[in-house]
């Protein structure tokens, strides 16, 4: 490397302490797979060097050839300079230990939907081997319907979603997990995407960002695709038709999990009679509802 002013660091602990800083000398957003500096700066150069991305500390103090240490300075000044989220620059995200592929045509795995389904939804679900199908709509990357075909190992699995270049994303994963078998994915708005059928657990992330929030989102969330964040006015407009059309295609004793992030005031200001249940996870109390077949018919 010639420019002189990287000429101090040469080892990963040395380009590890100055990401840091520029990441956040850059006022840098983080949100997708990470929530600081250090983390997203340690994923992005393990990543760069070929390292294994959960094995930092034996190779700390690894002197870099030139041609590593001008790797990391470009994807370095990438990040800052573009506001591109870390997946997007690799190519790829981890969610509950397992790797996607993405691209920008699919939002950044991260739903915490994935936390539930390490217990196959307990107690909710009282025995997930008894689970013999699951729809998750809007579908994206299919991370969702891969962890829940890993959940509920005797469920057949289907995956909708409007975009055709999100599906192609979806198909490399469900490839990519040896699941083309159980996973089956639908291209269409909504639940008419799907053939009539009955699901004994439907699972939504769907556009829930209201029209305020749409507007003042950091660059970094506006590198991903409008279609899988802007719920409306008041972030329901897709809760509205997904509420409206779940019954027809959930079993008697099915339920319905769905996330709608920080927009529980107007959901509750939208369906004032609904009562679900708020499921709590490690980071959230009221980002994710229940809702039974029962419940929804009532409303």
């Amino acid at each position: 490397m010639s420019n002189a002013r990287y000429a101090a660091l040469q080892t990963l602990r040395d380009w590890l302490r100055y990401a840091v800083t520029r990441f956040n000398r850059a006022g840098l957003v983080f949100g997708h797979g990470s929530d600081n500096a250090y983390d997203e700066a340690a994923y992005l150069l393990l990543h760069t060097l070929h390292l294994p991305a959960d094995t930092l500390e034996p190779f700390l103090d690894a002197r870099l050839l030139e041609s590593e240490r001008e790797a990391l300075l470009a994807i370095i000044e990438r990040r800052i300079r573009e506001r591109l989220p870390a997946a997007y620059l690799t190519g790829e995200a981890w969610l509950r230990g397992r790797r996607f592929v993405v691209d920008r045509n699919v939002l950044v795995p991260r739903s915490p939907i994935a936390e539930l389904l390490d217990h196959g939804l307990e107690p909710w679900i009282p025995d997930p081997d008894a689970v013999a199908s699951v729809l998750d709509l809007c579908t994206g990357s299919a991370c969702l319907a891969i962890l829940a075909a890993e959940a509920f190992p005797a469920a057949r699995v289907a995956g909708a979603d409007l975009s055709p270049a999100a599906l192609a994303v979806a198909e490399r994963n469900v490839a990519d997990h040896g699941l083309e078998d159980r996973i089956a994915l639908y291209r269409g708005d909504l639940l008419s995407a799907v053939p009539p059928q009955t699901f004994d657990l439907i699972l939504c992330n769907p556009p829930y960002v209201n029209s305020a929030s749409m507007a003042a989102l950091p660059a970094e969330y506006r590198h991903e695709p409008a279609l899988g964040l802007d719920g409306g006015t008041d972030g329901m407009d897709l809760v509205r038709r997904i509420l409206a059309q779940a019954p027809a295609f959930l079993a008697p004793h099915g339920v319905l999990v769905l996330e709608i992030g920080h927009e529980r005031p107007h959901f509750e200001a939208a369906f004032p009679h609904l009562q679900p249940v708020w499921l709590e996870t490690a980071a959230t109390r009221d980002h994710i509802l229940l809702l039974t077949r029962e419940q929804l018919l009532a409303s």
